[in-house]
């Protein structure tokens, strides 16, 4: 496609550009802004310019791609550089859902430009970039505390704590490698659904090694990313959010090259329960998912809900409720694999078939059931000695912690072995590949933010 330009009108202040070209073979309308590192204040023209590449990707139905460093608004100029940011926040706003937007952090990104970030799909950062919204000496003089950028909005923050970070790179070319890769798995816009990527490997490959990833123990923890590797073509992931949240993997790749979303429990951390950062993370990426038409295949090991008085009090409800309103919204084809534990409310978010799953799997070793044997006849049994306990442990989880009672009742379409799991999402996808539900003609509805 030839370059389009769209460059900001003489005389504005800030150096931005924008045209549509092209990134890791891709279309896109491209953007940069602050490239001149002395000369990175947000004014109304850069506002505009940037208003001006979100209509053009939206007329010709492209993603939108930024470059972006800003120290704020242009102080000099009063109150219409605030302006400035606010349009470009509008624009996004009014393609968020429709065209992807990523905007990768190449230096300080601050004050309410930051804001940007928020909005955006996905984001990368470069090691030396760094983004906030109050600044150092604003945080001391409010706090009494002195903070360096870096420890304030540095990447590495951003990866862990705050979960803006997608990915983090090492530069700007590698930025925009990233930014290259991640458009891969993406449609140009709403109303496509995503190329197939080439692979030569085969959709009906065996996955015998998956047999040995449950532990022994019950308590024992497991790398859950070498179950997404199996099941993806040629054991390729991208792990996004690594960081943060780490709990809960969300990650791009692809099946028999259909790309697809994959969601999971990771019980090396926090025994996979879901805590407030883990929900609202599936949350945002199951969303983005059923935004661009990426399949969802979501993989289940998890014990319930993380609790504890402070998470009640930060709003577990809410942030909760995040994680089954985006699944019980979400239109794309979904897959569920349950591979371990999956209990009680838990059990219910991640994309049971109550929530309206498409195809749901268990392996062998699943234990689908309101709690753990051990809490069960607790409740059950208060008045049993500690033999009987035991005894009564045993009886339940052979009568109810299997996924055949799952089975019975329709929960689960079938319990597969776990050397077939990449076959039966291969053909599962294939079967799902034309799936098409009707969105009510609501706007949206009022999702637990």
């Amino acid at each position: 496609m030839p370059p389009v330009d769209l460059r900001a009108r003489a005389g504005a202040r800030s150096h931005v550009s924008a045209a549509v070209g092209g990134i890791g073979g891709r279309a896109a309308v491209v953007a940069h802004l602050g490239a001149d590192e002395s000369n990175r204040e947000i004014t109304a023209d850069v506002g505009e310019l940037l208003e001006a590449a979100v209509r053009t990707a939206l007329e010709k139905r492209l993603p939108i791609v930024g470059f972006v460093s800003a120290t704020g608004p242009d102080v000099a100029g009063g109150v219409t550089s605030v302006h400035g940011w606010g349009i470009a926040a509008r624009a996004l706003v009014s393609a968020s859902g429709v065209v992807p937007i990523l905007l990768c952090v190449t230096g300080p990104m601050l004050s309410g430009p930051a804001l940007l970030l928020g909005i955006a799909d996905l984001v990368v950062m470069v090691d030396d970039g760094y983004a906030f919204v109050s600044g150092p000496a604003m945080v001391e003089q409010f706090t009494g505390v002195p903070v360096a950028a870096e420890d304030l909005g540095g990447s590495a923050v951003h990866a862990a704590r705050s979960g803006v970070a997608s990915l983090v790179v090492a530069d700007h070319g590698a930025g925009g490698a990233a930014v290259g890769e991640l458009l891969r798995f993406l449609p140009p816009h709403v109303d496509e659904i995503p190329e197939r990527l080439p692979t030569d490997d085969p959709p009906d490959r065996a996955t015998p090694e998956l047999a040995e990833v449950i532990p022994a123990s019950a308590a024992g923890g497991y790398d859950v990313r070498a179950v997404l590797e199996s099941v993806a073509d040629d054991g390729a992931v991208t792990e996004l959010r690594a960081g943060w949240a780490p709990n809960l993997v969300t990650a791009l790749a692809a099946v028999d090259g259909h790309p697809v979303g994959m969601v999971a429990n990771q019980p090396q951390h926090l025994a996979g329960t879901l805590d407030i950062a883990a929900s609202q993370k599936g949350a945002r990426f199951v969303s983005f998912c059923d935004a661009f038409n990426l399949p969802i295949v979501t993989f289940v090991d998890t014990p319930g809900f993380q609790p504890g008085k402070d998470l009640e009090w930060r709003g577990m409800i809410r942030h909760g409720a995040q994680l089954a309103f985006a699944y019980a919204a979400a239109t794309v084809p979904r897959i569920c694999v349950t591979l371990r534990k999956s209990y009680g409310g838990a059990y219910i978010v991640m994309d049971s078939r109550c929530m309206g799953n498409d195809m749901a799997f268990a392996w062998p070793s699943a234990e689908i059931a309101v709690m753990g044997a051990k809490g069960a006849t607790e409740i059950l049994h208060r008045e049993a000695d500690p033999s009987e306990r035991a005894a009564l442990e045993d009886e339940y989880a052979e009568r109810l912690l299997n996924p055949y009672r799952a089975a019975e009742r329709g929960s689960v379409d079938a319990v597969i072995d776990p050397a077939d799991t990449r076959r039966e999402v291969a053909e599962a996808l294939a079967l799902l590949s034309s799936k098409r539900e009707e969105i009510p003609g609501n706007r949206h509805g009022n999702t637990p933010l």
